[in-house]
């Protein structure tokens, strides 16, 4: 039997990042930045105004007070698509528009509010803090500052600062692409009549969405059947338009061991008894791509829905953030309370679908949901962790210390 660990190492060892590419930016969102991103220049270039307003000498209003205002003749009205700024002269106000070119010499934007919104000239019945109204050259980015380290998975915000310094193209690792390919006689699509000995495929759009949700580009497969032709004539298409092969189902200790016999001689899978539970066998290993000479992982998991759901878990979704170009690749473990007592197989690491509660300073607690001996997947639909207890153990009780694998949305 193989450990989680020995298995973990293999994987891993095959996960190397897909190559880098420079992209347009609407195609870089949702990938990883493969090197460090240095602001061209800097951004803003020059001091803007930070609303709408006048700009002057905060000086020239230093003996505003109740009753009491400042006069200043308003020389310029600016806006944000100046192309230089104006310069100040003492005792003079600008009025400028958010985003206008801060004039030279001015050093606070009063805000429209605090004046009588004059034209020719303005009363200004409040002062301002220093530097109140601008922002100043360089403020989002200074010239040749790393703005986005290597690593970093590209959402809204660094799309807008990429966008915002001028930047066309990013060099990014794309987004693996992952098929998951379910096999079975027995599986009908979602929507067909089932009756007896047919089932409706759950794992198929399951780890689709589940490699969706670690940022991948996933495509579920037509259901595969059980006949050995077939099956390897689906997996060598597949293969071409993949970066990372999931089958699932088909796997066996006896003669209907369908999968095992069908990928054991087109690359480097093995087929392995790991200890864990639910889970048991597992297939992995490479199959190169036809003409190509390139190596694509493959995984068989088990059709069992929470057994391929925790495969997916433990071993698929750190190799596909391996691929993305990830550094931590692994979901948040916390230690928590059990609520319950269950048994525990020996010698495997369990896994029980469970809810958990509580917060970092008064601690967790965890709920096994369902039967832990015989996990259901309307238990995996309610549960926002597992429960992991180790292999040297036999029995987790109320009160004992588990680790809990935490699960969300957000992959």
């Amino acid at each position: 039997m193989r450990s989680i660990q020995d298995q973990l190492q293999a994987v891993l060892a095959a996960a190397r990042p897909v190559h880098p590419l420079d992209v347009v930016l609407a195609d870089a969102a949702g990938c990883v930045l493969a090197e460090d991103l240095h602001a061209p220049g800097s951004l803003p270039p020059r001091a803007l105004a930070a609303h709408d307003g006048y700009a002057l000498e905060l000086d020239a209003i230093s003996q505003v007070g109740p009753g009491r205002p400042v006069v200043l003749p308003v020389t310029h009205d600016v806006g944000p698509d100046a192309t230089e700024p104006l310069r100040l002269a003492s005792a003079q106000a600008v009025r400028v528009a958010s985003g206008a070119p801060l004039p030279v010499g001015a050093d606070v934007v009063v805000p429209v509010a605090y004046t009588d919104r004059g034209t020719a000239r303005v009363e200004v019945h409040r002062t301002v803090p220093p530097g109140s109204g601008v922002r100043a050259a360089g403020t989002d980015a200074r010239e040749g500052e790393i703005v986005l380290a290597a690593g970093v998975r590209l959402g809204a915000s660094q799309i807008g600062i990429a966008s915002a310094l001028g930047l066309r193209r990013l060099r990014v690792h794309p987004r693996p692409r992952v098929v998951v390919l379910p096999v079975g006689d027995e599986l009908v699509e979602a929507g067909a009549p089932s009756h007896a000995g047919r089932v409706h495929d759950a794992n198929g759009p399951m780890l689709t969405t589940a490699a969706q949700a670690v940022g991948a580009a996933a495509h579920r497969a037509a259901i595969a059947p059980d006949d050995r032709t077939a099956l390897r004539e689906a997996i060598e298409d597949q293969l071409v338009r993949a970066d990372l092969l999931v089958i699932t189902g088909g796997l066996g200790d006896g003669p209907d061991d369908t999968v095992r016999e069908v990928l054991t001689p087109l690359g480097t899978v093995r087929f392995d008894h790991v200890a864990m539970s639910p889970g048991r066998t597992l297939g992995f290993g490479t199959v190169e791509r036809e003409g190509r000479g390139e190596a694509v992982p493959v995984f068989a998991l088990p059709g069992h829905p929470v057994a391929a759901m925790v495969a997916f878990e433990v071993f698929v979704r750190p190799a596909l953030r391996a691929m993305a170009g990830y550094a931590e690749l692994f979901r948040t473990t916390v230690s928590a309370t059990a609520s319950a007592a269950w048994a525990v197989p020996s010698g495997l690491r369990q896994f029980v679908p469970a809810t958990l509660s509580g917060s970092p300073g008064g601690g967790y607690r965890v709920a096994p949901l369902g039967d832990p001996a015989h996990t259901d997947l309307g238990s995996l639909a309610r549960a926002n962790a597992f429960a992991v207890v180790g292999e040297r153990a036999t029995r987790v009780d109320e009160g004992d210390a588990v680790h809990a694998l935490v699960l969300d949305s957000r992959g």
